[in-house]
């Protein structure tokens, strides 16, 4: 985490910081003035000026009803079942894991407005100051990534820079997107520094945007571009990074001292708040278990066929709260408002079966998500830095990227490096669907695997509670609140 010591929100127009402020690990900074802003040169005030940009970054991507939940509600990974009146939440989560929803869910119009509230503070930084080289080239590069997870969800959005003449702006295609998140990483990447910087951008980080790029290009614009990816992924494992030893302390509450995250949000509950995922995925009774200071929501959980597929011995099917549920004390947690019919009665125990999607889910079915440590004592928020970028990620981007090319062997020795950290058996082969297992079993959680379904073409098959999805179901829908807003956009075909 960042040592918060100071908090400085700098006196420059309201358009840009937006009422923004950052908590740095620097010295005091007292009586800045704009004409101080201005003489730019000095380190720490670029520094001040970045961290705007960047809170925009970390905002709600952890929280529920935004990107990540979309992306991961959607996939296979887990569902937010339907508990009575508990989650109905006017059907948008059923439809979601069902790959029935509209044009006009919050979701997706929290996700875009999200994606586009980071653009617009990076463009008003790179207008107000454009002369400040370092800073520009870094927000750059820093730009493509909301655009990395736009051209992802959305497709085919509109590109925004500090040269846009304002007005509606129209849909630029998804090969144009793709160009420009290329173009603002290659441009700029040199200029970024190559310490391990963790919390903002340095080199090995921009070269995983280009790796996830490159790794995704077939799906972007019907070109691979396996090679490129596998170089990219090359670039970021030549750098200062190495597995953790222990898998868990990367998504630890305090996971500062990772040596494979590469770029995470620093979480903070009390300084950047935005990730509650205790509050979205433990039951209500769990507020006992780890002494949390609000009772969570009890929604979010793994499907049991994707927790199925985990191998007792491997370490990481310790990513889910499975089994008997007690209070921090010991003692045995019952959930006396169970609904007639669960077959574990009131002491809370968490099943990898889930009864039904809805309407009457059981209060205690599925298994929940414990990949990121729930701090004894934690409120609604928490402290962990979020991993965006890590090099287990990285390391099965260059396996799926050579064994495209025809590289098997390169691909078997990177996957079984992650599955002997794992703790599971190295494989005797390599396959594609070893690949995709492999990046489910270590990518939980993390937002990726819908993606990973989309570029193996599984995302569309049935699952639990899911018939056949339709191919344009590949793509969010442009939500209709920001066509109705600006009627030059084109909503996705399909829709």
């Amino acid at each position: 985490m960042l040592k918060y010591i100071s908090k400085i929100c700098l006196m420059v127009p309201a358009l840009l910081l937006l009422g923004s402020c950052w908590e740095l690990d620097q010295e005091v900074l007292d009586g800045v003035t704009p004409d101080d802003v201005a003489n730019s040169t000095n380190p720490k005030l670029i520094e001040v000026l970045k961290a705007s940009a960047y809170s925009r970054i970390v905002g709600s991507w952890g929280g529920h009803n935004s990107i990540w939940s979309i992306n991961e509600v959607a996939s296979d990974e887990m569902a937010i079942p339907q508990k009575g009146p508990d989650w109905e939440d006017g059907g948008i989560w059923l439809r979601v894991h069902r790959h029935t929803w509209g044009t006009s869910e919050d979701a997706f119009n929290n996700s875009w407005n999200y994606c586009f509230t980071a653009i617009g503070e990076i463009n008003n930084l790179i207008i107000s100051f454009p002369d400040v080289e370092l800073l520009v080239a870094e927000l750059k590069v820093l730009r493509a990534l909301p655009y990395l997870w736009l051209i992802d969800s959305f497709g085919n959005v509109p590109i925004i820079t500090e040269a846009s003449t304002g007005g509606n702006p129209t849909n630029n295609s998804r090969q144009e997107v793709f160009d420009f998140i290329e173009k603002s990483i290659l441009d700029n990447i040199d200029m970024l520094p190559k310490a391990d910087t963790r919390t903002t951008l340095n080199y090995y980080s921009a070269q995983a945007m280009l790796a996830k790029l490159y790794l995704n290009a077939e799906v972007y614009t019907g070109t691979p571009r396996w090679a490129d990816a596998e170089a990219a992924a090359n670039q970021v494992i030549s750098g200062p990074y190495s597995l953790s030893t222990n898998f868990f302390a990367n998504f630890a509450t305090r996971n500062s001292g990772s040596t494979e995250n590469i770029l995470t949000l620093p979480y903070d509950e009390n300084n950047a708040a935005g990730f509650n995922l205790a509050m979205m995925t433990l039951h209500y009774l769990n507020q006992n278990t780890f002494d949390l200071s609000a009772q969570p929501w009890n929604g979010y959980a793994s499907l049991e066929e994707f927790y199925n597929r985990f191998d007792d011995e491997d370490v990481r099917k310790g990513s889910f709260l499975e089994g008997p549920q007690f209070s921090s004390d010991g003692t045995r947690l019952e959930d006396l408002s169970f609904e007639a019919g669960d077959p574990d009665g009131a002491p809370l125990t968490f099943t990898p079966k889930i009864n039904m999607l809805a309407p009457n889910a059981f209060r205690q079915a599925g298994v929940r998500v414990g990949k990121f440590e729930f701090a004894p004592g934690a409120g609604q928020e928490l402290s962990n830095d979020y991993p965006l970028f890590r090099l287990a990620d990285i390391i099965l981007i260059k396996a799926e990227a050579a064994f495209r090319q025809g590289k098997t062997g390169e691909a078997l020795a990177a996957v079984n490096q992650i599955r002997t950290r794992a703790g599971v058996e190295p494989l005797t082969a390599i396959t594609a669907d070893a690949i995709y297992e492999e990046r489910g079993f270590e990518m939980f959680a993390e937002a990726s695997r819908r993606t990973d379904m989309i570029r193996f073409d599984k995302f569309r098959q049935p699952w639990w509670e899911k018939t056949a999805s339709e191919p344009f179901r590949n793509l969010f829908p442009i939500p209709l609140q920001q066509i109705n807003a600006n009627p030059n956009l084109n909503q996705n075909p399909g829709y």
